[in-house]
């Protein structure tokens, strides 16, 4: 497994720069008081967060798929707003990697891994999952990492801050491996203090789970197949384990906090049976499920879900080239289901497979007047105009939607493609920037704005701002290779 390197989650926690190009963010460490809250101001945190978001994305292969985003984003939210963080900002995300394991980082950025979650087997799970770490959020447990060094010299406050966001991110082994020898024991200690607040997060977690109206039994559920798991991993336990230690003890409390609830037995949505198709059709260890499989399996009514197989069973046809067959099959899951994303852009992918791109196109654009904040119409919209030469509209629909997603990378890569191909290199050298630059890649993020001053004509406007830009990032850059 690839894991955030040291100098990195320093520079990300203590010489961030902006996540937009109008500031910068402060490179000291914050004035450490004896309340957690007091310690940082959300602003500090966001900027903090969207730094830590920034380092994650270059050093882990975060999952490119708007229709996965879409999920776990509207997933998150129906926890968020029945936590004791509602109202507070989230970003969910998932990372491509088989680990087992899920981490919450400054500024509400919670991250799943792709391993967890074809491990689960129903949504509450998955569900208990996060709530578990928007609790870690709401309780501040993060922040009382900071409370902690508050007495340490800034050096070893360095130190203890590095080891807590790697043990966050990539198992506290790797935290502790980070400091020195005599430094080991204040470190663990911190960590233990964090592992203390596992129940804590545990309980808090399933309040939300019975709010949002989860099974609230999915916790100790899918804490306790992880414990058994431990048996077959011996000494390579999943990371989830080893930075959210389960023990018999921690299992019943979770089954006792459940009990103080009323049973319900919730359907899984369907979407996060698409979910789990999506990701198992990309999983290179399994076997592909052949178009006969698929048909015999529905045929003979075995499948955990009728929608979700027929819909697997249309993008495989899709990727065999029996575009005709798909269309007929996805038509029927829209009839059903019309408003599902997943449905409609698999449909509009076939359509323009089929030479009919502009009804495509209108069909997303109808689903776009219905679910506006769509990331994956959003973006299936602008590629396929892209695709038909449509470029003033692609352009038109990313601008508007950068208001709402402005620290996407796919967001700019697609802007960038767009605004190119309608004749305005300036402005692509720009956003192809901004979207190296959230994918942490500083060098190539320079590298364009160095390119976009050199265009003919530019005007006074376009240099200074670029200038103003390319400043910030020189800045940052310099810090962060003095921290290497």
């Amino acid at each position: 497994m690839s894991r955030l390197l040291p100098n990195l989650l320093l520079s990300a926690a203590l010489a961030s720069a902006p996540l937009t190009p109008a500031r910068a963010l402060d490179t000291r460490l914050p004035d450490l008081g004896t309340s957690a809250s007091a310690m940082m101001t959300p602003k500090a945190e966001q900027e903090l967060g969207q730094a830590f978001m920034r380092s994650v994305r270059k050093n882990q292969a975060v999952l490119d798929d708007p229709l996965v985003s879409d999920y776990m984003q509207d997933l998150g939210k129906r926890l968020t707003k029945n936590s004791a963080a509602a109202g507070r900002q989230f970003h969910f995300f998932v990372i491509d990697n088989h680990e087992i394991n899920a981490f919450a980082g400054p500024g509400g950025y919670i991250g799943t891994y792709t391993g967890l979650i074809e491990t689960t087997e129903t949504e509450s799970e998955l569900a208990a999952v996060l709530a578990h770490e928007i609790a870690h959020v709401s309780q501040q447990h993060l922040l009382r990492a900071w409370e902690t060094a508050s007495n340490l010299s800034i050096p070893n406050a360095a130190i203890l801050i590095a080891a807590i966001a790697l043990g966050v991110v990539a198992g506290s082994n790797a935290g502790l491996a980070a400091a020195s020898a005599g430094q080991a024991a204040m470190i663990q200690e911190q960590i233990n203090f964090t592992r203390a607040n596992e129940q804590e997060a545990d309980r808090v977690g399933i309040d939300t789970l019975a709010k949002a109206g989860f099974n609230t039994n999915a916790m100790a559920a899918f804490f306790d197949r992880m414990n058994k798991a431990t048996r077959v991993y011996a000494s390579k336990l999943p990371e989830l384990l080893r930075s959210h230690p389960v023990n018999t003890s921690r299992i019943a409390d979770a089954l006792g906090r459940a009990d103080q609830y009323p049973y319900q037995t919730p359907h899984d949505d369907l979407r996060y049976e698409l979910l789990k198709v999506r990701l198992r059709m990309r999983d290179e260890r399994l076997p592909r499920t052949s178009v006969e499989e698929l048909q015999r399996l529905l045929k003979e009514g075995r499948y955990r879900n009728r929608q979700a197989t027929e819909y697997q069973l249309a993008l495989q046809l899709a990727q065999d080239g029996e575009t005709a067959q798909a269309d007929r099959l996805l038509r029927k899951l829209l009839d059903e289901r019309p408003d599902l994303p997943e449905f409609i852009v698999a449909e509009a992918k076939v359509e323009n497979q089929l030479g009919r791109g502009q009804a495509a196109l209108q069909r997303l654009h109808r689903a776009l007047a219905t679910q506006p904040a769509s990331h994956a119409l959003n973006l299936a919209y602008a590629d396929q105009a892209i695709g038909l030469g449509e470029y003033p509209l692609a352009v038109k629909q990313l601008t508007r939607y950068l208001d709402y997603s402005h620290d996407d990378p796919g967001v700019y890569a697609l802007l960038a493609r767009a605004i190119g191909e309608a004749g305005d290199s300036l402005s692509a050298h720009k956003y192809q920037a901004e979207y190296h630059y959230l994918n942490g890649n500083l060098e190539e993020a320079i590298l364009q704005l160095e390119i976009a001053l050199k265009t003919p004509g530019i005007s006074f406007f376009d240099s200074a701002s670029i200038e103003s830009r390319l400043d910030q990032l020189r800045r940052e850059e310099k810090t962060r290779k003095s921290r290497e």
